[in-house]
């Protein structure tokens, strides 16, 4: 194997699972109201152009790693539908 995709490999790696805590977070306190929802469709179509691109130039790296992460971002945007309204403040007791 390369250096150039062994480098690919390990950018994929790091990017990926920088955002898996990120991912937790939402799912252990079930809120995602700060998520931006136009943010995740921008991310989930540059995703999708990745992983098109990798896939017409056979980069495996590009093609593992994309596919990893349409999955992540598959994973927010069901928590953004999901608990992505801001929870009601509670009113002072009289």
């Amino acid at each position: 194997m390369q250096w150039q995709e062994m480098l690919g490999l390990l950018g994929g790696f790091l990017g990926n699972f920088g955002v898996i805590p990120q991912i937790w977070r939402l799912f252990r306190y079930k809120t995602a109201y700060e998520i931006s929802l136009p943010f995740l469709w921008m991310w989930l179509a540059s995703i999708v152009c990745w992983l098109l691109y990798g896939v017409f130039l056979g980069l495996f790296s590009l093609i593992m790693w994309n596919s990893f992460t349409f999955i992540l971002a598959l994973l927010m945007l069901y928590a953004k539908f999901k608990w992505g309204t801001r929870p009601k403040e509670s009113k002072p007791a009289k």
